[in-house]
């Protein structure tokens, strides 16, 4: 008997994934986020997808901040964060943002879906150990009832065949909101906010997370897991803040 491989496993899965995604796209219609249009199964119609603002192509390769050359920025070049890279899908423009603002507030979660397609079409991250979801404190967990970067790391870890580490850092204060305060406001409102749980001693995590602004939530997270070993730490980001 041929047993399957785990590459081959998961082929069939991806196979049956798009079957079953065929079927709801006629048996479950639904109109397109952005224009009200029959979108299918799918939260965005194929119109509006193509409409929606990428982030450009010329960005500094460690915050994603776009630069003229594509070199790294001056910013990080006088003041390196902890995390060594970031990619980004849209940048945080309409209709991105209220896209992203109607899956946290208000549970769209067909949203998740679709915002984890588009994710996956960056390609896999080379030498990644783990996917790491950005945590949110329990209480926020409770009140939403969901962490959007795990609904968005969650596919990203099963079709590049990476461990998920739901649990491995802890946030372990609600901190006050950050819109609106200052990059070095947002550091001390965030230092030692995150506890890490285990020795990451050599590896490379690959940080998942809705909307990087200042990036201060991701410095701070990327500073506790070099502290417990990790080698590189880099973010994967469905929208950066222009």
């Amino acid at each position: 008997m041929n047993i399957p491989t785990s590459a081959e496993s998961l082929s069939n899965q991806n196979i049956f994934r798009r079957l079953l995604r065929t079927v709801a796209n006629y048996l479950i219609p639904q109109d397109c986020f952005v224009c009200g249009s029959v979108a299918g199964g799918q939260a965005v119609c194929p119109d509006c997808l193509a409409e929606l603002p990428r982030q450009p192509a010329l960005a500094c390769p460690i915050c994603a901040l776009p630069t003229p050359d594509g070199l790294v920025c001056g910013h990080c070049l006088s003041a390196p964060p902890a995390f060594d890279a970031t990619r980004a899908v849209f940048s945080y423009a309409f209709p991105v943002d209220r896209m992203v603002q109607a899956l946290k507030y208000h549970r769209r979660l067909a949203l998740a879906r679709f915002f984890a397609d588009c994710l996956q079409r960056l390609p896999p991250p080379p030498g990644a150990d783990l996917i790491l979801p950005m945590p949110i404190h329990v209480q926020r967990l409770r009140e939403r009832g969901f962490n959007q970067a795990v609904e968005l790391a969650r596919p990203l870890a099963r079709v590049w065949g990476l461990p998920l580490a739901r649990t491995l850092v802890r946030r372990t204060r609600d901190t006050p909101a950050q819109a609106g305060l200052t990059r070095a406001a947002r550091m001390a409102n965030l230092r030692g906010v995150f506890v890490c749980e285990g020795s990451l001693a050599g590896r490379h995590v690959w940080v998942v997370d809705d909307v990087m602004t200042t990036g201060a939530s991701l410095d701070e997270l990327a500073r506790t897991l070099k502290r417990h070993g990790a080698a590189r730490v880099e973010n994967l980001v469905l929208a950066r803040t222009p």
